[in-house]
């Protein structure tokens, strides 16, 4: 579905939200007047290298650990072809068009600064692209975070020479030469430098770290729905989410969580029903009254990436570079540590968001804990066994998580006969944090989906009301308390309620918006 949105890309960087319209919601790129201007500017210099005698890496040498050769002018288009040919060696699943078109569009950015030398047909021709829905084939694996994403960037260069397999607007492969044709776009011949322009940037890595981003910062909002509907239905108090306390462990992202779960848990019924004196407890588990301060861990860690993420967008990744004084200079910005280091640093918040939800599950299973729950909140326990596997899955997915929590960027192979001996595995990272926001995401939705159970139970006593409203959301698409039914459609409607942002949505209906 295409945005009628216009996302402008010029010399200045593009936001978080620009990249997530472009690559989810199909919104137009433009390049600017002034990117334009500085693309034709640099271009200027690259020619001027061309005629020179004196050797210039990537626009009259070879590449990488065969750079000492210089490649003669008659020669050099065939140099950017051959380089281009040779990268797109990636194997493996096709990745997610998402992810292909975030790439696409962040190397149109760093072209639009200037600093790579490319024609500006060129930098056309790629936004053509994006315009016409045109997604070249990009596949899971060929990309070691260093000298940038190579082989999935030249995937995407491969289609603007017009070869290769894409989808076209409709989602159908087809040849890439023909999908252009119907779309009216000219393939290029690459000229000098243009090859390297293309695939020398951590676009696949970063783009997949904003998608990231922003799914995580609805998914942490969604921990916090979680833990006050667990937290109610199991009888815990709130007294330890109020301000004055949090404010002895000055965090951020403790006190937004901590701010989000008093707001969730005001005017209930059934928190107010164990506030006579009766209760005995003297404080509840740590993943009841710990929740913020991991939600809150959680968030400050997003909270890091976004800095990281940020100053990325702001950079103009390319080798060699053009300056503003008309050097043209090698250098190693391409390498990926940055944004592999917190892409996963968020796969270990991920995973640790998903292992206390689990554990809020089990409690709320478990009638020596559940105060007063059924076991397993079956209808009729041992003839029903209500949500016992429900939590095995969500038990298989956090150990799924742990697993993906290992950090790839410690991690490094050389390649390149020795020239590229440190590499990121950046790509890699990217990779395996998408696996994480999915698993993130199915656990939560069994935590909400079991919580709203338990909250019915608690009948004839009244949820709060934005507690209320999410289970009433919930309802529209699953039944209430009964005897077993099939269970995996009833996890996959609450998934898709997840994943959609109903779920906050019907909260923030009631109390505003979460933070």
């Amino acid at each position: 579905m295409r945005d009628n949105e216009v996302v402008n890309v010029g010399t200045e960087p593009l936001s978080f939200d620009d990249v997530v319209k472009v690559a989810r919601h199909g919104a137009t790129v433009r390049l600017t007047d002034d990117a334009v201007a500085a693309v034709a500017a640099a271009r200027t210099r690259v020619d001027e290298l061309a005629e020179s005698p004196v050797p210039a890496y990537g626009v009259s040498t070879g590449f990488g650990a065969l750079a000492t050769r210089h490649i003669e002018p008659s020669l050099r288009a065939r140099l950017q072809r051959s380089l281009i040919r040779s990268h797109a060696a990636g194997s493996g699943p096709e990745v997610e068009t998402e992810v292909t078109r975030a790439l696409m569009l962040l190397r149109l950015r760093t072209l639009a600064t200037g600093h790579t030398g490319v024609r500006p047909k060129t930098a056309k021709t790629l936004q053509g692209l994006l315009n016409a829905g045109i997604t070249p084939v990009v596949h899971e694996y060929g990309s070691l975070g260093c000298s940038g994403d190579l082989a999935p960037l030249s995937h995407v260069a491969l289609t603007i020479m017009g070869e290769g397999v894409v989808r076209d607007a409709s989602g159908q492969l087809t040849d890439a030469a023909e999908a252009l044709k119907q779309a009216g776009i000219e393939p290029v011949e690459l000229a000098a430098k243009e090859g390297l322009a293309l695939v020398n940037g951590t676009d696949g890595m970063l783009g997949m770290l904003i998608l990231a981003m922003d799914d995580l910062a609805r998914l942490f909002r969604v921990a916090d729905i979680g833990a006050a509907m667990s937290i109610e239905a199991l009888l815990g108090t709130d007294r330890v989410f109020a301000a004055d306390l949090q404010a002895l462990r000055p965090h951020p992202g403790q006190a937004a969580s901590a701010a989000n779960l008093r707001a969730l848990l005001a005017d209930s019924q059934i928190m107010d029903s164990h506030r006579d004196g009766t209760c005995t407890r003297v404080q509840d588990a740590y993943s009841l009254r710990c929740a913020p301060q991991v939600a809150g861990a959680a968030r400050d860690t997003l909270a890091h990436a976004a800095s990281v993420a940020a100053r990325e967008l702001a950079s103009a990744i390319d080798n060699p570079a053009v300056l503003a004084d008309g050097r043209v200079e090698s250098n190693g910005n391409f390498h990926g540590a940055p944004v592999g280091y917190v892409l996963d640093f968020l796969a270990i918040a991920a995973a640790d968001m998903a292992s206390i939800s689990e554990r809020r599950t089990d409690r709320m299973l478990d009638v020596a804990r559940s105060h007063g729950l059924p076991a397993f909140l079956a209808d009729d326990p041992g003839v029903d066994s209500g949500h016992m596997i429900a939590q095995y899955t969500q038990a298989a997915i956090v150990s799924e998580l742990k697993r993906l929590a290992v950090p790839a960027s410690v991690d490094s192979i050389p390649s390149s006969a020795m020239q590229e001996d440190h590499v990121s595995m950046g790509w890699s990272a990217a990779r395996k944090l998408r696996r994480s926001v999915d698993g993130l995401t199915r656990v939560l939705a069994v935590e909400i989906l079991t919580a709203a159970r338990a909250l019915d139970l608690r009948a004839p006593l009244r949820p709060a009301p934005a507690t209320a409203a999410v289970v009433a959301c919930l309802r529209q698409a699953v039944s209430g308390p009964g005897p077993d039914r099939f269970l995996a459609p009833e996890i996959e409607s609450t998934v898709r309620l997840v994943a959609d942002n109903s779920v906050v949505a019907a909260a923030e209906a009631v109390i505003g918006p979460l933070s």
